[in-house]
């Protein structure tokens, strides 16, 4: 995929079944920790090594809110795949962590949630 393509077309599975007409999707806050080595010796500067495990983040989603549709806010781990644009996807194993409904007047329900992403992110 070249730098700045286009979003349309992309879209979020859920093992689970769960199914949402999204607007938008962020996966964030993959971050991997520095641990620092600094001691008494040390001159100069602090030193840090990095952390032999990071954390995958967060998939933060957007939708349309369909009110018939349960919220699998409760439900157990499961794989969630973000196929960007129909060029290259990310599956994780993640959980919903929350869920909020909007309905205003003249506009259509919209929904956020987001899900803890854990594991490994698989690339494909």
């Amino acid at each position: 995929m070249a730098a700045g393509e286009q979003s349309w077309g992309t879209v979020i599975t859920f093992e689970s079944g769960f199914f949402a007409q999204i607007t938008s999707v962020s996966w964030s806050g993959i971050e991997r920790a520095s641990i620092e080595t600094t001691h008494l010796g040390t001159t100069i500067s602090k030193t840090f090594v990095p952390d032999d495990l990071y954390d995958i983040g967060t998939v933060d989603v957007e939708l349309y809110f369909d009110a018939s549709s349960a919220v699998p806010i409760a439900g157990a781990a499961a794989t969630v795949t973000v196929n960007f644009s129909g060029l290259s996807s990310w599956a994780a194993t993640a959980f919903f962590t929350s869920f909020s409904a909007t309905a205003s007047m003249g506009e259509l329900m919209t929904a956020s949630a987001s899900l803890k992403a854990s594991g490994a992110i698989t690339v494909s």
